[in-house]
Protein backbone atom coordinates (compact mmCIF):
# COMPACT_ATOMS: atom_id res chain seq x y z
CA UNK A 1 0.00 0.00 0.00
CA UNK A 2 1.20 3.53 -0.75
CA UNK A 3 2.40 5.70 2.11
CA UNK A 4 0.09 8.21 3.75
CA UNK A 5 1.27 11.75 4.48
CA UNK A 6 -0.90 13.51 7.06
CA UNK A 7 -0.62 17.28 7.43
CA UNK A 8 -2.21 19.26 10.26
CA UNK A 9 -1.52 22.45 12.18
CA UNK A 10 0.02 20.44 15.05
CA UNK A 11 1.51 16.95 15.18
CA UNK A 12 0.30 14.64 17.93
CA UNK A 13 2.90 13.44 20.43
CA UNK A 14 2.86 9.84 19.24
CA UNK A 15 6.49 9.61 20.38
CA UNK A 16 5.49 10.30 24.00
CA UNK A 17 3.71 7.90 26.40
CA UNK A 18 -0.05 8.26 26.00
CA UNK A 19 0.32 10.61 23.03
CA UNK A 20 -1.80 8.52 20.70
CA UNK A 21 -4.79 8.69 23.00
CA UNK A 22 -4.86 12.47 23.40
CA UNK A 23 -7.87 12.98 21.15
CA UNK A 24 -9.93 11.90 18.17
CA UNK A 25 -7.74 13.32 15.41
CA UNK A 26 -4.55 11.96 16.99
CA UNK A 27 -6.04 8.50 17.33
CA UNK A 28 -7.50 8.39 13.82
CA UNK A 29 -4.35 9.65 12.14
CA UNK A 30 -2.15 7.42 14.26
CA UNK A 31 -4.20 4.37 13.27
CA UNK A 32 -4.17 5.31 9.58
CA UNK A 33 -0.42 5.84 9.57
CA UNK A 34 0.26 2.60 11.42
CA UNK A 35 -1.60 0.67 8.72
CA UNK A 36 0.31 2.02 5.73
CA UNK A 37 3.34 3.72 7.23
CA UNK A 38 4.00 7.32 6.43
CA UNK A 39 4.65 10.84 7.64
CA UNK A 40 2.77 13.28 9.88
CA UNK A 41 3.87 16.87 9.33
CA UNK A 42 2.87 20.05 11.14
CA UNK A 43 3.94 22.91 13.37
CA UNK A 44 6.15 21.97 16.31
CA UNK A 45 4.46 24.44 18.64
CA UNK A 46 7.77 26.30 18.93
CA UNK A 47 8.66 29.73 17.59
CA UNK A 48 11.87 30.91 15.98
CA UNK A 49 13.20 33.96 14.17
CA UNK A 50 12.00 32.48 10.88
CA UNK A 51 10.18 29.38 9.63
CA UNK A 52 12.42 26.33 9.87
CA UNK A 53 12.98 23.01 8.16
CA UNK A 54 11.31 19.79 9.38
CA UNK A 55 12.81 18.03 12.38
CA UNK A 56 12.17 14.29 12.30
CA UNK A 57 11.47 11.59 14.85
CA UNK A 58 10.40 7.99 14.33
CA UNK A 59 7.61 5.97 15.97
CA UNK A 60 7.63 2.52 14.41
CA UNK A 61 6.80 2.97 10.72
CA UNK A 62 5.61 6.55 11.30
CA UNK A 63 7.83 9.57 10.73
CA UNK A 64 6.87 12.71 12.66
CA UNK A 65 8.03 15.90 10.93
CA UNK A 66 7.75 19.10 12.97
CA UNK A 67 8.39 22.59 11.63
CA UNK A 68 9.19 25.65 13.76
CA UNK A 69 7.38 28.85 12.71
CA UNK A 70 8.41 32.46 13.11
CA UNK A 71 6.86 34.40 15.96
CA UNK A 72 5.19 36.78 13.52
CA UNK A 73 3.69 33.94 11.51
CA UNK A 74 2.36 32.24 14.64
CA UNK A 75 0.71 35.49 15.70
CA UNK A 76 -0.77 36.31 12.29
CA UNK A 77 -1.35 32.83 10.78
CA UNK A 78 -2.54 30.97 13.88
CA UNK A 79 -3.85 33.59 16.30
CA UNK A 80 -4.76 35.82 13.37
CA UNK A 81 -6.22 34.38 10.16
CA UNK A 82 -7.01 30.91 11.49
CA UNK A 83 -8.57 31.89 14.83
CA UNK A 84 -9.63 35.51 14.43
CA UNK A 85 -10.83 35.32 10.82
CA UNK A 86 -11.80 31.82 9.71
CA UNK A 87 -12.89 30.34 13.06
CA UNK A 88 -15.45 33.04 13.96
CA UNK A 89 -16.68 33.34 10.36
CA UNK A 90 -17.17 29.59 9.95
CA UNK A 91 -19.05 29.60 13.27
CA UNK A 92 -21.31 32.44 12.07
CA UNK A 93 -19.79 35.10 14.32
CA UNK A 94 -19.03 37.77 11.74
CA UNK A 95 -19.25 40.31 14.56
CA UNK A 96 -15.99 38.80 15.90
CA UNK A 97 -14.33 38.25 12.52
CA UNK A 98 -11.16 40.28 11.90
CA UNK A 99 -10.15 40.98 8.31
CA UNK A 100 -6.49 41.97 8.14
CA UNK A 101 -4.25 41.73 5.07
CA UNK A 102 -1.25 40.80 7.23
CA UNK A 103 -3.20 37.86 8.67
CA UNK A 104 -3.95 36.54 5.19
CA UNK A 105 -0.35 37.02 4.03
CA UNK A 106 0.99 35.02 6.99
CA UNK A 107 -1.64 32.31 6.42
CA UNK A 108 -0.39 31.87 2.87
CA UNK A 109 3.23 32.06 3.97
CA UNK A 110 2.84 29.18 6.45
CA UNK A 111 0.94 27.07 3.93
CA UNK A 112 3.78 27.59 1.46
CA UNK A 113 6.32 26.63 4.14
CA UNK A 114 4.42 23.38 4.72
CA UNK A 115 4.10 22.78 0.97
CA UNK A 116 7.85 23.09 0.45
CA UNK A 117 8.51 20.72 3.33
CA UNK A 118 6.11 18.13 1.90
CA UNK A 119 7.53 18.52 -1.60
CA UNK A 120 10.96 17.56 -0.27
CA UNK A 121 9.54 14.37 1.28
CA UNK A 122 6.84 13.12 -1.06
CA UNK A 123 7.29 10.04 -3.23
CA UNK A 124 5.30 9.32 -6.43
CA UNK A 125 2.82 6.85 -4.88
CA UNK A 126 2.20 8.74 -1.63
CA UNK A 127 -1.30 9.92 -0.72
CA UNK A 128 -1.59 13.23 1.13
CA UNK A 129 -4.37 13.99 3.66
CA UNK A 130 -4.61 17.59 4.87
CA UNK A 131 -6.54 18.44 8.03
CA UNK A 132 -8.69 21.47 8.82
CA UNK A 133 -9.14 25.17 8.25
CA UNK A 134 -5.57 26.16 9.07
CA UNK A 135 -4.40 24.60 5.80
CA UNK A 136 -7.10 25.20 3.17
CA UNK A 137 -4.64 26.58 0.56
CA UNK A 138 -2.10 23.77 1.02
CA UNK A 139 -3.40 21.60 -1.82
CA UNK A 140 -3.15 24.44 -4.29
CA UNK A 141 0.36 25.32 -3.09
CA UNK A 142 1.43 21.70 -3.59
CA UNK A 143 0.01 21.69 -7.12
CA UNK A 144 1.93 24.90 -7.85
CA UNK A 145 5.12 23.04 -6.84
CA UNK A 146 4.31 20.27 -9.30
CA UNK A 147 2.99 17.66 -6.85
CA UNK A 148 0.66 15.34 -8.78
CA UNK A 149 -0.19 12.90 -5.98
CA UNK A 150 -3.72 12.37 -4.73
CA UNK A 151 -4.47 14.98 -2.10
CA UNK A 152 -7.49 15.05 0.22
CA UNK A 153 -8.74 17.65 2.67
CA UNK A 154 -11.05 17.26 5.67
CA UNK A 155 -12.73 20.21 7.37
CA UNK A 156 -13.27 19.54 11.07
CA UNK A 157 -15.38 22.67 11.64
CA UNK A 158 -18.64 23.74 9.95
CA UNK A 159 -18.73 25.31 6.50
CA UNK A 160 -20.53 28.68 6.76
CA UNK A 161 -23.76 29.66 5.07
CA UNK A 162 -23.17 31.32 1.72
CA UNK A 163 -24.70 34.63 2.80
CA UNK A 164 -22.06 34.91 5.56
CA UNK A 165 -19.14 33.34 3.72
CA UNK A 166 -19.27 36.01 0.99
CA UNK A 167 -18.43 38.64 3.63
CA UNK A 168 -14.88 37.24 3.59
CA UNK A 169 -12.63 39.34 1.35
CA UNK A 170 -11.34 37.15 -1.51
CA UNK A 171 -13.79 34.38 -0.62
CA UNK A 172 -13.64 33.18 -4.23
CA UNK A 173 -9.90 32.63 -3.91
CA UNK A 174 -10.28 30.55 -0.75
CA UNK A 175 -12.80 28.31 -2.54
CA UNK A 176 -10.48 28.11 -5.53
CA UNK A 177 -7.83 26.76 -3.16
CA UNK A 178 -10.03 23.75 -2.46
CA UNK A 179 -9.80 22.77 -6.12
CA UNK A 180 -6.20 21.80 -5.48
CA UNK A 181 -7.63 18.73 -3.74
CA UNK A 182 -9.08 15.60 -5.28
CA UNK A 183 -11.43 14.96 -2.35
CA UNK A 184 -12.85 17.38 0.22
CA UNK A 185 -14.72 16.00 3.24
CA UNK A 186 -17.22 17.78 5.47
CA UNK A 187 -18.57 16.79 8.89
CA UNK A 188 -22.27 16.73 8.00
CA UNK A 189 -24.73 16.86 5.13
CA UNK A 190 -25.65 20.36 6.32
CA UNK A 191 -22.06 21.54 5.84
CA UNK A 192 -21.81 19.81 2.47
CA UNK A 193 -25.06 21.49 1.48
CA UNK A 194 -23.73 24.92 2.48
CA UNK A 195 -20.63 24.36 0.33
CA UNK A 196 -22.57 23.13 -2.69
CA UNK A 197 -24.96 26.09 -2.31
CA UNK A 198 -21.97 28.39 -2.69
CA UNK A 199 -20.69 26.42 -5.69
CA UNK A 200 -24.07 26.46 -7.40
CA UNK A 201 -24.94 30.08 -6.64
CA UNK A 202 -21.58 31.86 -6.82
CA UNK A 203 -19.78 29.67 -9.37
CA UNK A 204 -22.78 28.53 -11.41
CA UNK A 205 -21.71 24.88 -11.25
CA UNK A 206 -23.99 21.92 -10.51
CA UNK A 207 -22.27 19.05 -8.66
CA UNK A 208 -22.97 15.52 -9.88
CA UNK A 209 -24.94 13.13 -7.63
CA UNK A 210 -21.69 11.60 -6.32
CA UNK A 211 -20.26 15.02 -5.40
CA UNK A 212 -18.09 15.68 -8.46
CA UNK A 213 -17.55 19.39 -9.13
CA UNK A 214 -15.85 20.30 -12.42
CA UNK A 215 -14.57 23.88 -12.42
CA UNK A 216 -11.41 25.97 -12.73
CA UNK A 217 -10.08 23.25 -15.02
CA UNK A 218 -10.08 20.75 -12.15
CA UNK A 219 -12.34 18.04 -10.81
CA UNK A 220 -13.09 17.96 -7.09
CA UNK A 221 -15.21 15.44 -5.17
CA UNK A 222 -17.04 16.93 -2.16
CA UNK A 223 -18.70 14.52 0.29
CA UNK A 224 -19.80 14.23 3.92
CA UNK A 225 -17.76 12.03 6.28
CA UNK A 226 -19.05 12.49 9.86
CA UNK A 227 -16.18 11.96 12.28
CA UNK A 228 -16.76 9.81 15.36
CA UNK A 229 -15.04 7.96 18.18
CA UNK A 230 -14.13 4.33 18.69
CA UNK A 231 -16.69 3.45 21.40
CA UNK A 232 -14.73 0.42 22.55
CA UNK A 233 -11.84 2.67 23.55
CA UNK A 234 -14.13 4.73 25.80
CA UNK A 235 -15.43 1.52 27.37
CA UNK A 236 -11.86 0.43 28.10
CA UNK A 237 -10.99 3.86 29.51
CA UNK A 238 -13.99 3.45 31.81
CA UNK A 239 -12.31 0.41 33.33
CA UNK A 240 -9.16 2.32 34.27
CA UNK A 241 -8.16 3.28 37.80
CA UNK A 242 -8.45 6.99 36.95
CA UNK A 243 -12.01 6.48 35.73
CA UNK A 244 -12.97 4.49 38.81
CA UNK A 245 -11.54 7.19 41.08
CA UNK A 246 -13.27 10.08 39.34
CA UNK A 247 -16.62 8.23 39.18
CA UNK A 248 -16.49 7.23 42.85
CA UNK A 249 -15.43 10.69 43.99
CA UNK A 250 -18.18 12.41 42.02
CA UNK A 251 -20.90 10.04 43.19
CA UNK A 252 -19.73 10.29 46.79
CA UNK A 253 -19.74 14.09 46.76
CA UNK A 254 -23.10 14.26 44.98
CA UNK A 255 -24.85 11.97 47.43
CA UNK A 256 -28.55 12.09 46.55
CA UNK A 257 -28.10 15.00 44.13
CA UNK A 258 -28.46 14.36 40.43
CA UNK A 259 -25.58 15.55 38.25
CA UNK A 260 -26.08 17.42 35.01
CA UNK A 261 -22.74 17.57 33.22
CA UNK A 262 -21.17 19.88 30.68
CA UNK A 263 -17.72 19.31 29.16
CA UNK A 264 -16.69 22.02 26.71
CA UNK A 265 -13.78 24.11 25.59
CA UNK A 266 -14.21 27.72 26.69
CA UNK A 267 -15.24 28.90 23.24
CA UNK A 268 -18.06 31.16 22.11
CA UNK A 269 -19.27 28.48 19.68
CA UNK A 270 -20.12 26.12 22.58
CA UNK A 271 -23.09 28.13 23.89
CA UNK A 272 -21.92 28.22 27.50
CA UNK A 273 -23.69 31.49 28.41
CA UNK A 274 -26.86 30.01 26.90
CA UNK A 275 -26.38 26.83 28.93
CA UNK A 276 -26.07 28.84 32.14
CA UNK A 277 -29.14 30.91 31.18
CA UNK A 278 -31.20 27.79 30.46
CA UNK A 279 -30.12 26.23 33.74
CA UNK A 280 -30.99 29.41 35.65
CA UNK A 281 -34.45 29.34 34.06
CA UNK A 282 -34.74 25.71 35.19
CA UNK A 283 -33.95 26.79 38.76
CA UNK A 284 -36.53 29.58 38.54
CA UNK A 285 -39.30 27.34 37.22
CA UNK A 286 -38.67 24.32 39.43
CA UNK A 287 -37.82 25.57 42.94
CA UNK A 288 -38.84 22.19 44.35
CA UNK A 289 -35.69 20.75 42.75
CA UNK A 290 -33.34 23.02 44.65
CA UNK A 291 -30.87 20.98 46.65
CA UNK A 292 -31.44 17.85 44.55
CA UNK A 293 -29.56 18.70 41.35
CA UNK A 294 -26.25 20.27 40.38
CA UNK A 295 -24.80 21.42 37.07
CA UNK A 296 -21.14 20.44 36.86
CA UNK A 297 -19.57 22.44 34.05
CA UNK A 298 -16.02 21.60 33.04
CA UNK A 299 -14.69 24.44 30.93
CA UNK A 300 -11.41 23.50 29.31
CA UNK A 301 -9.21 26.57 28.65
CA UNK A 302 -8.80 27.46 24.99
CA UNK A 303 -6.77 30.02 23.01
CA UNK A 304 -5.95 32.20 25.96
CA UNK A 305 -4.00 34.62 23.76
CA UNK A 306 -7.19 35.64 21.92
CA UNK A 307 -9.04 38.42 23.75
CA UNK A 308 -12.54 37.09 23.03
CA UNK A 309 -11.73 33.82 24.78
CA UNK A 310 -10.31 35.53 27.85
CA UNK A 311 -13.39 37.72 28.07
CA UNK A 312 -15.68 34.70 27.77
CA UNK A 313 -13.84 32.92 30.59
CA UNK A 314 -14.29 35.95 32.84
CA UNK A 315 -17.99 36.19 31.92
CA UNK A 316 -18.64 32.53 32.74
CA UNK A 317 -16.88 32.73 36.10
CA UNK A 318 -18.94 35.79 37.00
CA UNK A 319 -22.21 34.14 35.90
CA UNK A 320 -21.48 30.99 37.89
CA UNK A 321 -20.85 33.10 40.98
CA UNK A 322 -24.02 35.12 40.46
CA UNK A 323 -26.21 32.02 40.01
CA UNK A 324 -24.73 30.38 43.10
CA UNK A 325 -25.17 33.57 45.06
CA UNK A 326 -28.82 33.90 44.07
CA UNK A 327 -29.96 30.28 44.35
CA UNK A 328 -27.43 28.51 46.55
CA UNK A 329 -27.63 27.79 50.25
CA UNK A 330 -25.07 27.09 52.96
CA UNK A 331 -25.06 23.40 52.08
CA UNK A 332 -25.84 23.47 48.32
CA UNK A 333 -24.31 25.15 45.29
CA UNK A 334 -26.42 24.66 42.15
CA UNK A 335 -23.54 25.23 39.69
CA UNK A 336 -19.98 23.93 39.95
CA UNK A 337 -17.75 25.53 37.33
CA UNK A 338 -14.22 24.17 36.87
CA UNK A 339 -11.60 25.27 34.35
CA UNK A 340 -9.17 22.38 34.64
CA UNK A 341 -8.38 19.95 31.85
CA UNK A 342 -8.94 16.25 32.60
CA UNK A 343 -7.45 13.20 30.95
CA UNK A 344 -9.78 11.09 28.86
CA UNK A 345 -9.56 8.24 31.37
CA UNK A 346 -10.73 10.49 34.22
CA UNK A 347 -13.41 11.96 31.94
CA UNK A 348 -14.74 8.46 31.24
CA UNK A 349 -15.55 8.12 34.94
CA UNK A 350 -17.05 11.61 35.12
CA UNK A 351 -19.30 10.82 32.14
CA UNK A 352 -20.42 7.58 33.77
CA UNK A 353 -21.31 9.28 37.05
CA UNK A 354 -23.51 11.92 35.39
CA UNK A 355 -27.28 11.61 35.14
CA UNK A 356 -27.35 13.82 32.06
CA UNK A 357 -24.90 15.53 29.72
CA UNK A 358 -25.83 18.92 28.25
CA UNK A 359 -24.33 20.02 24.92
CA UNK A 360 -25.48 23.53 23.94
CA UNK A 361 -23.20 24.34 21.01
CA UNK A 362 -24.50 27.19 18.89
CA UNK A 363 -22.58 25.84 15.91
CA UNK A 364 -20.42 22.74 15.87
CA UNK A 365 -18.85 20.64 13.14
CA UNK A 366 -19.60 17.43 15.03
CA UNK A 367 -19.14 17.43 18.86
CA UNK A 368 -17.41 14.32 20.10
CA UNK A 369 -18.22 14.96 23.77
CA UNK A 370 -21.77 13.85 22.99
CA UNK A 371 -20.51 10.57 21.53
CA UNK A 372 -18.00 9.98 24.32
CA UNK A 373 -20.72 10.47 26.93
CA UNK A 374 -22.95 7.89 25.26
CA UNK A 375 -20.14 5.34 24.91
CA UNK A 376 -19.11 5.74 28.56
CA UNK A 377 -22.55 4.96 30.02
CA UNK A 378 -23.56 1.87 31.96
CA UNK A 379 -25.93 -0.12 29.71
CA UNK A 380 -28.08 -0.99 32.73
CA UNK A 381 -28.47 2.55 34.05
CA UNK A 382 -27.42 5.10 31.41
CA UNK A 383 -27.57 8.86 31.64
CA UNK A 384 -29.48 11.08 29.22
CA UNK A 385 -27.89 13.04 26.38
CA UNK A 386 -29.29 16.56 25.87
CA UNK A 387 -27.97 17.78 22.53
CA UNK A 388 -28.11 21.05 20.64
CA UNK A 389 -29.82 20.74 17.28
CA UNK A 390 -27.02 22.94 15.88
CA UNK A 391 -24.31 20.29 16.22
CA UNK A 392 -23.27 18.04 13.39
CA UNK A 393 -23.81 15.15 15.82
CA UNK A 394 -27.56 15.87 15.84
CA UNK A 395 -27.81 14.38 12.32
CA UNK A 396 -26.74 11.00 13.72
CA UNK A 397 -27.96 11.16 17.32
CA UNK A 398 -31.64 11.88 16.89
CA UNK A 399 -32.56 9.77 19.92
CA UNK A 400 -30.99 12.36 22.21
CA UNK A 401 -33.22 15.07 23.68
CA UNK A 402 -32.66 17.81 21.10
CA UNK A 403 -32.79 21.44 22.18
CA UNK A 404 -32.48 24.96 20.84
CA UNK A 405 -29.92 26.58 23.20
CA UNK A 406 -31.37 30.03 22.50
CA UNK A 407 -34.74 28.94 23.94
CA UNK A 408 -34.42 29.15 27.73
CA UNK A 409 -37.95 27.85 28.29
CA UNK A 410 -37.39 24.76 26.19
CA UNK A 411 -34.02 24.12 27.85
CA UNK A 412 -35.61 24.31 31.32
CA UNK A 413 -38.36 21.87 30.31
CA UNK A 414 -35.94 19.41 28.70
CA UNK A 415 -33.61 19.52 31.72
CA UNK A 416 -36.55 18.51 33.91
CA UNK A 417 -37.60 15.82 31.41
CA UNK A 418 -34.11 14.32 31.44
CA UNK A 419 -33.98 14.17 35.23
CA UNK A 420 -37.43 12.54 35.41
CA UNK A 421 -36.91 10.05 32.58
CA UNK A 422 -37.60 6.46 33.58
CA UNK A 423 -35.00 3.73 33.38
CA UNK A 424 -36.65 1.86 30.48
CA UNK A 425 -36.76 4.96 28.28
CA UNK A 426 -33.21 5.87 29.19
CA UNK A 427 -32.01 2.42 28.19
CA UNK A 428 -33.97 2.48 24.91
CA UNK A 429 -32.62 5.88 23.93
CA UNK A 430 -29.08 4.96 24.95
CA UNK A 431 -29.20 1.72 22.97
CA UNK A 432 -30.24 3.54 19.79
CA UNK A 433 -27.55 6.19 20.28
CA UNK A 434 -24.84 3.65 21.06
CA UNK A 435 -25.78 1.52 18.04
CA UNK A 436 -25.50 4.56 15.79
CA UNK A 437 -22.03 5.38 17.11
CA UNK A 438 -20.90 1.75 16.79
CA UNK A 439 -22.04 1.65 13.15
CA UNK A 440 -20.06 4.80 12.36
CA UNK A 441 -16.85 4.58 14.36
CA UNK A 442 -13.70 6.67 14.09
CA UNK A 443 -11.98 3.80 12.31
CA UNK A 444 -14.85 3.62 9.81
CA UNK A 445 -14.52 7.37 9.17
CA UNK A 446 -10.80 7.14 8.55
CA UNK A 447 -11.13 4.08 6.30
CA UNK A 448 -13.97 5.54 4.22
CA UNK A 449 -12.08 8.76 3.56
CA UNK A 450 -8.71 7.19 2.73
CA UNK A 451 -10.29 4.51 0.52
CA UNK A 452 -12.25 7.14 -1.40
CA UNK A 453 -9.14 9.30 -1.70
CA UNK A 454 -7.05 6.46 -3.04
CA UNK A 455 -9.83 5.64 -5.51
CA UNK A 456 -10.29 9.22 -6.70
CA UNK A 457 -8.81 9.93 -10.12
CA UNK A 458 -6.57 12.99 -10.16
CA UNK A 459 -7.60 15.42 -12.91
CA UNK A 460 -3.99 16.16 -13.85
CA UNK A 461 -4.75 19.81 -14.60
CA UNK A 462 -1.92 22.29 -14.16
CA UNK A 463 -2.03 24.87 -11.40
CA UNK A 464 -3.73 28.09 -12.45
CA UNK A 465 -2.35 31.58 -12.07
CA UNK A 466 -5.51 32.46 -10.08
CA UNK A 467 -3.96 33.80 -6.88
CA UNK A 468 -5.29 33.66 -3.34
Amino acid sequence: MSRLIVVSNRVADLDKPGGASSGGLAMAMGNALKESGGIWLGWSGRTAEEDGEPVFSEVGDITLARVDLSRQNVEEYYNGYANRTLWPLFHHRIDLTAYEQSFRDAYLDVNRTFARAIRSLVEPDDVIWVQDYHLIPLGRELRALGVKNRIGFFLHIPWPARELFVTLPQHEDLVWSLFGYDLVGFQSNKDLGAFTDYVETELGVDPSPDGLIDHFGRKLHARAYPISINPGEMVELGKSEAAARSEAMLRDRAGEEKIMLGVDRIDYSKGLPQKFAGYERFLERFPERHGSVRLLQIGQPSRGLVEEYRNLGDELAAEAGRINGQYGTLDWSPLSYHTQSYGRDALAGIYRAADACIVTSLRDGMNLVAKEFVAAQSPDDPGVLILSRFTGAAEQLGDALLINPYDKEQCAEVFAEALDMGRDERIARWQALNDSIARNSLTDWQERFTQDLRGTTHSGAKASAFAF
